[in-house]
């Protein structure tokens, strides 16, 4: 019988702590509001696209509440459409061939 003790402390010993798959800040019933774009800037990355769920660490009924919420704030234009588009810098300033009028 020690030896089973034995044997059972040292699992309880050996495992380590688990992490939680989801973020434990934002409980289930968590209420992400449209109205507040700076808690909403947290899941839109530089290119004000939607964060995944394997990123961001929301369950998938938050990851729909998130998506939803950004959705609406962009219709009401308190969050952008998305970035400008990355292949207009450094293109050379088109010139009319108009002469100039003075």
């Amino acid at each position: 019988m020690e030896k089973d003790n034995k044997r059972e402390n040292t699992k309880e010993s050996n495992r380590k702590s688990v992490r939680s798959k989801y973020r434990t800040e934002y409980s289930g019933d968590h209420v992400f509001d449209y109205k507040d774009p700076a808690s909403l800037t947290r899941f839109i990355s530089d290119g004000a696209k939607i964060t995944p769920a394997r990123i961001s660490k929301l369950s998938l009924a938050q990851q729909k509440k998130v998506a939803a919420a950004v959705k609406k704030a962009r219709t009401l234009a308190l969050l952008p459409d998305g970035a400008d588009a990355y292949d207009t810098f450094g293109k050379a300033e088109l010139i009319s061939p108009a002469p100039f009028e003075y």
